[in-house]
């Protein structure tokens, strides 16, 4: 893309970064100017201490009230905030449009994460009542944060956005990898990436096209994609939300590209709709999306919302709450095929060149603790680990019980005292993994200090029981590899 493909002429680029940097106007000029209540209040779009912190119109002031409070403010004080940038400017480009008798925004201008901003439509709240244009570009939400923090930030050469919209998992990627590439169907689309970029002094190779279509044949260390992944019969109204495929199919024909696309040890995450139809097990076939790709998969199943849930809320979210035909048709279209909920999720997979990839697919909704990045490069690690020892490596291994692992019981009280019926061994954080357990995982796990290889371990329980240590090793081994792939015990290295 080149300069005529963003929003702003160069020189407008330059003028408003100017204008921002100038003002303070980003995530901690604005807290720090607001105060912590009136940030939290914000946050929860309540405006009012935000706006009494700010009546004082200087350029940092007019700036929180015109584009985090989203009010009307005057032209001369939207002129100065906006300066060395000619308002002119401001006006053609739509940053900022007249509405009454002042100005308001007209394009979202978010100052996000550590010193970046962000440009993107208005979003539907702040324009109540009107629906979402077709080519909408969607700002930082709830989807944008949750990849922002599955994504594993390790350096890469060379990395690849798949829908980029307006840039956000782009500017994330900018930070560990040499060389961004971003790709999205909308013309409308790269142009906001494309000021985005330029606005935060970055350099990406911005294509158009359709998902994969346009990087064919080339290759990348990293893969990250929040595409339209909303599932429905097929039809696009709104290209931010809805691929054009039928149903889920979007989620399992990224899992199809992901080989080609992939350099060996690269990793693709996205995240993805999956059905659950009436009779059939969900979990079997989003593992269907990978067969014969070679790849290694882990599916984190993060939430659950049923037909009506579902429509409601994608309806509301572009401004079509008020469409009763609409909301009927897509209905009729689910329980025509028998959906019974739809999943949401994070895939992450990784061409590792093994002849047996490891394929998870769990459901851990309400058990994840952001940011999960580095769970899923430590899972990948984990899978490395155990892909190269057979019982006996694993054996040969000493390991340590995981960081606050806790240990929690179930039990009945009787003529005799407590009972224990069930013991669960938790991890507070992270992953929050649980994992029920007999006294030997117990005594196993209680035994991990990182001093002596598990085979010791084994003979010293083996002759505590009086049973053959040969037999005690056997019965092990699978155990021991399942709790070193769920992290609550980890090998001690060197």
């Amino acid at each position: 893309m080149d300069h005529d493909d963003m929003l702003f002429s160069p020189a407008g680029v330059e003028a408003l970064r100017t204008a921002l940097t100038r003002a303070g106007y980003t995530s901690h000029g604005i807290a720090a100017r607001l105060g912590a209540a009136a940030t939290a209040g914000v946050a929860r779009n309540d405006f009012r201490a935000a706006l009494r912190a700010t009546e004082e119109r200087d350029p940092l002031a007019t700036l929180i009230r015109l584009f985090v409070c989203e009010q009307v403010e005057p032209e001369p004080a939207v002129a100065a905030a906006l300066a060395p940038l000619p308002l002119a400017e401001a006006l053609d480009a739509g940053l900022v449009e007249r509405h009454g008798d002042g100005l308001r925004m007209g394009l979202d201008l978010e100052p996000y994460g550590d010193g970046w901003w962000l440009l993107s439509d208005v979003p539907a709240s702040a324009r109540p009542g009107l629906p979402l244009p077709a080519e909408h570009v969607l700002g930082v939400g709830g989807a944008t944060q949750t990849l922002t923090g599955a994504t594993v930030r390790r350096p890469v050469e060379t990395a690849l956005d798949l829908g980029t919209g307006s840039g956000a998992q782009a500017l994330h990627l900018s930070a560990h990898a040499r060389r961004v590439t971003a790709t999205d169907v909308s013309a409308r689309a790269l142009r906001f990436a494309a000021t985005t970029a330029a606005l935060n002094g970055l350099e990406w190779e911005l294509l158009a096209g359709d998902l994969v279509a346009p990087v064919a044949g080339r290759r990348f260390d990293l893969v990250v994609s929040n595409p339209p992944f909303v599932v429905g019969p097929g039809t696009t109204t709104h290209v931010y939300r809805d691929s054009g495929r039928v149903g889920d199919a979007v989620g399992a024909e990224l899992a199809a590209a992901a080989p080609g696309l992939l350099t060996e040890g690269g990793t693709m995450q996205y995240l993805a709709n999956w059905v659950h139809v009436t009779g059939e097990d969900w979990g079997e076939r989003v593992s269907g999306w990978f067969t014969g790709t070679g790849l290694d998969a882990w599916v984190v199943q993060r939430e659950v919302a049923d037909p009506m849930a579902y429509v409601d809320l994608w309806l509301s979210d572009a401004g079509q709450a008020g469409d009763p035909q609409r909301a009927a048709a897509w209905l009729d279209w689910f329980d025509e095929h028998r959906i019974e909920a739809v999943g949401f999720g994070i895939v992450s997979v990784r061409r590792g060149g093994h002849d047996d990839p490891v394929v998870r697919v769990e459901d851990l909704r309400q058990r994840v603790e952001q940011p999960m990045g580095d769970r899923v490069g430590e899972w990948f690690d984990r899978q490395d680990f155990l892909r190269v020892r057979d019982t006996d490596g694993l054996l040969a291994q000493r390991y340590r019980a995981a960081d606050g692992l806790q240990l929690r019981q179930e039990a009945t009280m009787g003529d005799e005292g407590w009972a224990v019926d069930r013991q669960v061994l938790a991890m507070p954080h992270g992953l929050r993994w649980t994992e029920e357990i007999d006294p030997l995982v117990l005594a196993l796990v209680g035994g991990a200090d990182g001093e002596v290889p598990l085979r010791d371990q084994l003979a010293l329980l083996a002759a505590a029981h009086d049973v053959a240590v040969d037999e005690l090793a056997e019965a092990a081994g699978p155990i021991v590899a399942h709790l070193v792939e769920r992290g609550i015990v980890e090998p001690v290295v060197g």
